[in-house]
């Protein structure tokens, strides 16, 4: 198991090991049994942060048959080993399901899947279940533990959920900025002789839960969004893939919206967002009209969104640009628009990266720069799709901290996760979606 604070290199390493680092300066010597990693790419695969970056076929099954007909495997061999990779991640859907019907978590499932058929030798997993609930992150870890177990792979993982996950690994080494090696042992050794100190550092270790955020004093809530009889119907489909509900947020309030994968959180979130017209129902403003009819300005003003692939809400070319842009479009002063910026950055270990261009991050540091430019714009309603993903304990405890404050001081706040112990720390009410 590989961890380190966010930026210190976790992905950059995997995707060096799967031969896919082009470009920059390195130094040292990689291998991969003894060959350069671009070399042994026939014996390594990696599933991604994010698993829509990996998929290229329309349907489930040819996603996972791809491979497999591209390393030449004999045709009648093909569909039992796809059906067989399939079952062992506990997708839930048969090969005929449009890729892009599909949630993150399922996504994430199927990415799995596609590398688990071509029964890899070096198996490199960055983040696997970061967007899968509970139930399918147990089935995932327990096809890579059987997999592990038998003796059919090396696997090196990345992992948010520490604790779960420590069973499948015998050995640990912890990154710090820059790629330097802090820690290299077995689990329990590591965890009990330095879990203080890596905790300290920002690093998810057993038995170091986040701490509760402050109490502090708040206004009466009201409610700001109404949805009544509120549901969405994929297209081409008869039956809502979400709904009919109804549903209240309120100010100075934290609402969770947990459930399994495919439930349609996602899309329920972008339904209360005003950025998807309901098939059915309606999503009301405190003035009765229709959020979805606003006209973008408005509406931005009103509700901050953080979508939960990040990238697609940058705009600019700088990670400061991006924070400023909200501010300068309010008519605040450049000086204000930079303190305010500069204050995230601070809290959210962006500074360092002010002048990067947002697409060049890491998944975790596009993460805290989409919740930072939503704060940043100051609206009275905060929907976000999973503000956790890929943030290391220090980050995730700077998030935990920033949106209480927002949630005291009025803002209503909404937002989706699989990350229950964020969840219990955060939310006033908890929402549960039913597949």
């Amino acid at each position: 198991m590989l961890l380190g604070a966010s930026g210190s290199g976790k992905s950059t390493l995997l995707i060096g090991l799967a031969g896919l680092l082009e470009g920059g300066e390195s130094e040292g010597v990689l291998r991969v049994d003894g060959l350069d990693p671009r070399t042994a790419r026939a014996r390594t695969e990696i599933v991604f942060q994010d698993p829509e970056s990996s998929l290229v076929m329309a349907r489930a099954g040819d996603e996972v048959a791809f491979g497999l007909e591209n390393r030449c495997v004999p045709p009648p061999e093909i569909w039992p080993r796809v059906d067989e990779a399939l079952g062992a991640v506990g997708f839930p859907y048969g090969r005929e399901r449009p890729t892009d019907a599909l949630s993150g978590g399922e996504q994430q499932r199927l990415a799995l899947a596609a590398a688990l058929a071509l029964r890899p030798g070096l198996l490199l997993l960055d983040e696997p279940t970061a967007n899968l609930d509970p139930e399918g992150a147990a089935l995932v870890r327990g096809a890579i533990g059987r997999l592990v177990a038998g003796g059919r792979l090396t696997m090196l993982l990345v992992e948010h959920r520490v604790a779960e996950a420590a069973d499948l690994v015998d050995r640990v080494i912890v990154l710090e900025a820059g790629g330097v090696v802090v820690a290299d042992g077995p689990p329990d050794e590591v965890f009990a002789t330095r879990g203080d100190e890596l905790a300290a550092a920002g690093i998810w270790v057993p038995n170091h839960p986040l701490p509760m955020p402050v109490r502090r004093q708040r206004r009466a809530p009201e409610t700001v969004l109404t949805a009544q009889h509120l549901g969405y119907r994929l297209p081409g489909e008869q039956s809502l893939a979400v709904g009919p509900m109804d549903v209240g947020v309120r100010s100075s309030e934290a609402l969770a919206i947990v459930g399994p994968n495919g439930s349609g959180k996602s899309t329920l979130a972008l339904l209360l967002g005003g950025l998807v017209r309901p098939s059915t129902g309606s999503v009301t403003g405190s003035d009765q009209q229709p959020i979805w009819r606003l006209p973008a300005q408005r509406l931005a003003r009103i509700i901050g969104s953080v979508f939960q692939d990040p990238e697609h809400q940058f705009l600019m070319r700088s990670v400061r640009e991006e924070l400023t842009l909200a501010p300068l479009q309010k008519h605040a002063s450049t000086a204000e628009a930079s303190r305010k910026a500069g204050e995230l950055m601070e809290r959210l270990q962006l500074t360092a990266l002010a002048e990067a261009n947002p697409f060049t991050l890491s998944g975790g540091e596009k993460r805290r720069l989409s919740v930072a430019s939503a704060l940043v714009a100051e609206p009275s309603v905060l929907i976000l799709d999973e503000p956790t993903f890929g943030q290391d304990r220090r980050t995730a405890v700077e998030l935990l901290d920033l949106l209480s404050r927002q949630r005291d001081e009025g803002t209503a706040i909404c937002f989706v996760t699989h990350d229950l112990p964020f969840a219990a720390a955060l939310a006033d009410r908890t929402l549960e979606l039913a597949r």
